[in-house]
């Protein structure tokens, strides 16, 4: 159960952080929504399918591998407009549809994907799942569940969980440590210098310029194309 504290929210063993969720098919990639985020309480799956093969006279069938299956995040975040009053910028909370609306979004087709010389038709856009500085799960959202759990005066919700489930997009991706009180420390950190590029501070660092989204999604660069001189990029350690 959640356990309002001023207008602080702790729920389950820990205690939430800020978390968001990106649209990668964006260019750069954007942010559409924060959320809390308890780091002790997720869980990753992954299966392979295996098709069993015809035995005859035997009690086990042959099974042969057919396919590896992506990695699967399921996670419980958080939305609360009560804690916006915090800032002194409104007097009631707001709808806490307002943003839970825009994770659901992410489920719907978007037009501009559809590629009509291929005839690939559209469909919902690739997000990321992103915590702190050191995890981005690249994925599509396959379903969304919410709760309400709190209301206004006036009927409206203004609490909400959900629950979503992230699927693997990407062969290569940042995963949380087991212990999310461990975090390892970049190996290096750079200043921009006048006219550096993010693909050449990726060549100069690795010795290749496509490692330049690495670098952004580890900083949570909002806008890669844009530096600014003396401005300072933590190089994550790449295997």
């Amino acid at each position: 159960m959640a356990e309002q504290t001023g207008r602080g929210i702790h729920f389950g063993s820990g205690k939430p952080v800020k978390a968001s969720i990106w649209n990668e098919d964006k260019q750069p990639p954007t942010k559409v929504v924060d959320c809390l985020f308890n780091p002790t309480d997720y869980s990753f799956a992954k299966r392979n399918e295996w098709a069993s093969g015809s035995l005859t006279g035997g009690d086990i069938p042959l099974v042969n591998f057919s396919s590896g299956g992506a990695m699967v995040l399921d996670v419980q975040v958080l939305f609360d407009t009560l804690t916006l009053l915090s800032d002194g910028s409104d007097t009631t909370p707001k709808d806490v549809r307002e943003y839970t609306e825009k994770v659901l979004d992410l489920m719907k087709i978007d037009s501009s994907t559809a590629d009509s010389s291929k005839g690939t038709p559209g469909r919902p856009p690739r997000v990321s799942f992103r915590w702190g500085r050191f995890w981005s799960f690249k994925s599509v959202i396959t379903s969304v569940s919410q709760k309400f759990t709190l209301f206004w005066d006036d009927g409206r919700p203004i609490r909400a969980t959900l629950t979503a489930t992230f699927q693997q997009v990407e062969s290569e991706g940042t995963y949380p440590p087991q212990n999310p009180t461990s975090v390892a420390r970049p190996e290096k950190v750079r200043t921009v210098l006048p006219g550096e590029t993010i693909d050449a501070i990726a060549f100069s660092a690795y010795g290749d310029s496509s490692r330049w989204r690495a670098i952004a999604d580890f900083n949570h660069l909002d806008n890669p194309l844009r530096l600014r001189v003396g401005q300072q990029l933590a190089l994550p350690p790449l295997g």
